[in-house]
C-alpha cells in the first residue's frame, strides 16, 4: 500500500485515525475516494484553493485548518500544521517514517490511533499517549 496516499491536505496521517484502523465507520484514507460522509463533507478536503497539501496554499494556515489543530492539539496532543511543517521541511518518506516511530505500540507493534490513549488492537497503554 502507497502510504503516501494515506496523508490527507491537513497533514493527518490517515493510518493513525480509528476509522481507517477499522474501528467505526470504514475509511480508506483522505487521499482514496472514500464513501464516509465525514470525508466527503470535509471543509478541508473539498477546499477549492487546496493543492496537495495545505501548506501550498496562499491562505495557509485557514481559519478551517486552525481550527482542527487546534482540536487536535487539545484532544489528542498532534498538531496538524506540525505535520504540515515537518512534512514540508522534510518530505512525506520521513514524515511517514517518523509516524511509525512515534505511533509504533510497544506491546504489539501495530500503530496506534491518535483518538485512543491505549492500543486498539492489544488495549495497552504506552509511553506513547503520555
Amino acid at each position: 500500500m502507497d502510504h503516501t496516499k494515506l496523508i490527507a491536505p491537513c497533514g493527518m496521517d490517515c493510518r493513525l485515525c480509528q476509522a481507517f484502523q477499522g474501528k467505526g465507520l470504514p475509511c480508506q484514507g483522505c487521499g482514496n475516494t472514500s464513501s464516509r460522509k465525514s470525508c466527503q463533507n470535509c471543509s478541508i478536503l473539498n477546499c477549492k484553493c487546496k493543492k496537495e497539501f495545505c501548506y501550498e496554499c496562499s491562505f495557509y494556515p485557514c481559519s478551517r485548518l486552525k481550527k482542527l489543530d487546534k482540536r487536535y492539539r487539545e484532544k489528542y496532543k498532534m498538531s496538524m500544521i506540525n505535520n504540515l511543517e515537518f512534512i514540508k521541511k522534510n518530505g512525506l518518506p520521513k514524515f511517514i517514517d517518523l509516524q511509525n516511530q512515534i505511533h509504533q505500540c510497544k506491546s504489539c507493534g501495530k500503530l496506534k490511533t491518535v483518538h485512543q490513549d491505549y492500543c486498539i488492537y492489544c488495549q495497552k497503554k504506552d509511553s506513547n499517549h503520555e
